[in-house]
């Protein structure tokens, strides 16, 4: 393992200093002393590689990211895993606006809240899926023009509702799974509430376990409450105003 000192250094060092710890074979790195350092992980192509970062990274966290997991021990500023392709990011606090914007691949736990705009745009392709899972609540415009994948939101703080407003505004595609429901937010106009399934029921208990592993909870006890789907009516939430 290689221990990375970041008080007072700037994010181009910083990442200067972890690819080159990777170049040189090494794939398990911890940094100390992060303070809104960005772009951390941007653009590492590579699996099988940890990052333990200790403190608060600033934006971008993981942009970009393809194959490596970045585990956060604090809170993250706006735009964490921007872009990400593959690989895992772990939050042991809460995360800011924009988390997991036009995300394609790969997995984001969060054991705290989000803010605005988590999961816009987020899209899925393939073998491509991308999955957020939120411990606490949402601010307004969760899963904004969603195209793909899934959020999970846990909401196990009982002290605020589980979501802001706008709730799936302009979503076309993928799924939202609420536990208790998104009660007394509203929802964009393009999304309908549903009762889960099956299936749905597997896919939730996949990401719960984990989440609970990741964080110290007990999955049943997530587990117990009922889930509830939110999902888009219509594939082309805009196409009366298009021209053609």
């Amino acid at each position: 393992m290689m221990k990375i000192n970041a008080e007072g250094m700037h994010y181009r060092v910083l990442n200067e200093k972890i690819r080159g710890a990777l170049e040189s074979g090494l794939t398990d790195i911890s940094i100390e002393g992060v303070c809104g350092q960005r772009y951390i992980g941007a653009g590492l192509k590579k699996n099988g590689v940890c990052i333990t970062a200790n403190g608060i990274p600033g934006n971008d966290l993981g942009v970009f990211m393809d194959g490596p997991e970045i585990t956060v021990h604090g809170n993250v500023q706006d735009g964490a895993g921007n872009t990400l392709n593959s690989g895992r990011i772990i939050i042991h606090g809460s995360s800011g606006d924009l988390l997991g914007h036009s995300m394609r691949g790969g997995e984001i736990f969060v054991k705290g809240d989000v803010g605005y705009r988590v999961g816009i745009h987020m899209k899925e392709y393939k073998d491509f899926y991308p999955v957020i899972v939120i411990g606490g609540s949402a601010r307004s415009f969760l899963g904004e023009y969603m195209a793909g994948g899934m959020i999970i939101l846990l909401g196990l703080k009982k002290d605020r509702r589980i979501a802001g407003d706008f709730l799936g505004t302009g979503m076309h595609g993928g799924a939202i799974y609420a536990r208790g429901g998104p009660d007394g937010c509203q929802l964009g106009k393009e999304v309908k509430v549903f009762k889960v399934d099956g299936n749905d029921k597997e896919k939730i208990r996949k990401y719960a376990e984990r989440f609970a592993e990741y964080f110290g909870y007990a999955s049943e006890e997530i587990l117990k409450e009922e889930f509830f789907k939110i999902v888009p009516i219509t594939h082309r939430p805009y196409g009366k105003i298009y021209t053609y």
